[in-house]
């Protein structure tokens, strides 16, 4: 598994996730849109600890760095 996300995506994932937790604690999110909304952030934040993207693989998106 190849990584494919780049630091500044992960790090927006992780603010993206924090902020989705932040309204769910309090109370701003309530109802069957705070789990989707609690399941995004699980994903966002899985997917910038592994640096991979599944859904980036299919379109052909990148935005990690290549070294030459």
């Amino acid at each position: 598994m190849k990584k494919n996300m780049g630091t500044f995506d992960r790090v927006l994932r992780i603010v993206v996730a924090l902020i989705i937790i932040t309204l769910y604690f309090t109370h701003i999110l309530t109802g069957i849109w705070s789990i989707i909304f609690l399941i995004v952030a699980a994903i966002f934040v899985l997917t910038s600890l592994v640096g991979f993207c599944p859904l980036y693989l299919p379109l052909g998106i990148s935005t990690c760095r290549q070294s030459k």
